[in-house]
């Protein structure tokens, strides 16, 4: 049995190929809006930091109506550190669009997110977006989208899927890339045609697998999922249950139900097979769970999220600046605070760490935390956290590291630069492709090795280089890498940052702090290009003399600081250096924040003592 009034689809592709923008014109073109209604661009990306960034972060579920069709759209995020989300909405939808740059071409994401449709069988349609570039290239991607599919082992009718040419800023899509067309009427007709419809029984005992799960303060957890079989209704008694953990049936109560309609969650009384709905107020729910009937309880089996290769130390804040800038600074705060985040994101995984108030968080790579960090900042809290470090596995016996494959797309005349950084990096040269005055370049390399190489690129390449990378394998262990060449200046003592004392400093290296800056002594302050810390004192005044008039002084002048972003400065710490984060300032500290302390703990660990 198939419910023929419903196609269910995801919105897939590697970073800025244009899926929200598709997104927005197929709800325009489906319409959602009113025909007066002053519609944003990119509105499914509703969170703060989506829209600052220009990224999708959270996979988000909307529906348009297409010729008495509802087409359920799901639109999911393009960066490699946010797969988890692509990996786990997949088994919602039977069939995707794998969105394609008509000038890039298949991406590192592409590859990932093609590979895991592939694996659960969806029908894909291949859509090249952004024809309308002076650039682009529609025939040649179409060969190499091929020829991916050829590599990922696709079936003979995965090799057949139809493609689709279109603009999506535009709003405009053809079968033909030498036809712009005038709407989405080619796309929408070939999602009703092609992607297959819900199948399922709807009159046997009901299965609903939770694909999303996210907490709201007025009704308490909303669960996410399509019906595989069977009905659901507004006030029916269900049973949860786990495939993974067949002890887990928990009995509970259906409070309310929604269907996505436009941007909005519409209640309804009840949903059948094939549709896509929300669950609110179910607080033992979470995702991989299934929601069933009480006379025949049987779980579904949920898709494996590839494990994390990252990990940061997150603790209280113990600075002598603790507890004045922050709302939640508490172990307690903290503790709730990550354990619900590792509930709604797969990808996360949380640990008690050696002590009370420390907690290990691991992740997908170093964007992936520092947006947790950003947005735990930016609700209050105030914590800090380490250096992140790689996840070492023992494979038979053999200490083994993380290796992405790294793709670079630089300037012919900076081709050497960057390969005497791989070299550094233990990176190796897997292929090169020259693209006009611009060279294509595939490097596996540790993952511990991309850590603050970004900035470097952007330097190197004058900031004309394109970089992106995605999870490999585990390797066998490639070596020591030195982390950064350059060392730390260090405030001396607390007090205020003073011009006098900027001025000498900065001889010594960049700066990160301006005039009128609270410091703190062990607080790092710049950076010392030479390498090796100095300790450097800010808060040193001009003492005057009866000798010397007050207008006999030079103008001092300090050269513009250094300001780091939280990435940045993430990527800058050293191994005994601490990110202090709160809602109104990032600091770098030294672990041990006293200097007499520091010279003998180094002493300890040079005579190997430590």
């Amino acid at each position: 049995m198939t419910n023929e009034k419903i196609r269910n689809v995801a919105i897939i592709a590697h970073v800025d190929h244009g899926k929200t923008s598709l997104v927005n014109e197929m709800l325009k073109q489906g319409h959602v809006f009113r025909d007066n209604q002053v519609v944003e661009d990119r509105v499914m990306d509703n969170n703060a930091l989506e829209r600052e960034r220009g990224i999708t972060i959270l996979a988000k579920n909307t529906s348009c109506v297409y010729n008495d069709v509802k087409i359920n759209i799901i639109d999911t995020p393009g960066h490699a550190d946010f797969g988890g989300e692509v990996e786990r909405v997949l088994k919602m939808v039977d069939g995707v669009l794998l969105l394609v740059d008509a000038y890039e071409g298949p991406m590192p994401q592409t590859r990932f997110v093609l590979q895991k449709a592939l694996e659960l069988n969806l029908k894909v349609i291949v859509v090249v977006n952004k024809i309308d570039k002076p650039d682009a290239r529609p025939k040649e991607v179409v060969d190499e989208v091929l020829e991916l599919l050829m590599e990922l082992d696709a079936n003979e009718e995965q090799l057949n899927s139809p493609f689709v040419f279109c603009s999506a800023r535009k709003g405009v899509a053809s079968l033909s890339a030498n036809n712009m067309g005038e709407n989405l009427d080619d796309l929408f007709k070939i999602i009703l045609n092609y992607i297959p419809a819900p199948a399922g029984d709807e009159n046997k005992c009901l299965q609903l697998l939770i694909s999303s799960a996210e907490h709201n303060d007025y009704v308490g957890r909303l669960a996410v999922g399509k019906i595989t079989q069977g009905t659901i209704k507004e006030g029916q008694n269900i049973v949860v249950c786990n495939y993974y953990e067949k002890d887990k049936k928990q009995k509970a109560k259906i409070v309310s139900l929604f269907v996505f309609e436009g941007l909005k969650r519409v209640p309804v009384k009840e949903a059948t097979v094939g549709e896509i709905i929300c669950v609110a107020g179910l607080e033992q729910v979470n995702i991989g769970d299934t929601i069933c009937g009480e006379e025949n309880p049987e779980p579904v089996e949920f898709v494996k999220i590839a494990e994390p290769s990252i990990e940061m130390t997150f603790m209280v804040n113990n600075s002598p600046f603790a507890g004045t800038e922050g709302k939640f600074v508490t172990s307690r705060h903290l503790r709730d605070r990550l354990y619900k985040e590792a509930v709604k994101d797969l990808s996360l995984k949380v640990f008690d760490g050696d002590t009370a108030d420390c907690f290990k968080v691991r992740g997908r790579g170093e964007m992936h935390l520092s947006i947790l960090i950003e947005n735990m900042r930016r609700d209050g809290y105030e914590f800090q956290v380490s250096m992140p470090k790689v996840l070492i596995k023992d494979v038979d016996g053999i200490k083994c590291e993380p290796i992405d494959r790294l793709f670079l797309d630089v300037p012919e005349d900076c081709v050497g630069v960057v390969m005497n950084k791989m070299g550094v990096r233990k990176g190796d040269l897997v292929g090169m492709t020259p693209h006009g005055n611009r060279m294509k370049m595939e490097f596996l390399i540790p993952s511990r090795g991309l850590f603050g190489f970004k900035s470097e690129l952007l330097t190197d390449t004058r900031g004309e280089g394109i970089i992106n990378s995605i999870f490999d394998s585990y390797q066998p262990f490639k070596g020591e890498i030195q982390r950064r060449e350059v060392g730390s200046l260090i405030a001396h003592e607390a007090g205020e940052a003073i011009v006098y004392g900027l001025f000498n400093a900065q001889e010594r290296g960049d700066l990160f702090i301006t005039p009128g800056t609270k410091v703190y002594a062990g607080m790092v302050v710049g950076e010392n290009p030479k390498g090796g810390d100095i300790v450097v004192n800010v808060c040193k005044k001009k003492h005057l003399s009866n000798c010397r008039s007050s207008g006999a002084d030079e103008a001092l002048r300090l050269t513009p600081p250094k300001i780091l972003s939280l990435e940045e400065a993430i990527e800058f710490l050293a191994d005994d250096e601490l990110l202090e984060v709160t809602p109104k300032n990032i600091r770098i500290r030294k672990f041990i924040l006293d200097h007499t302390m520091r010279l003998r703990e180094k002493g300890k660990i040079l005579r190997g003592e430590i």
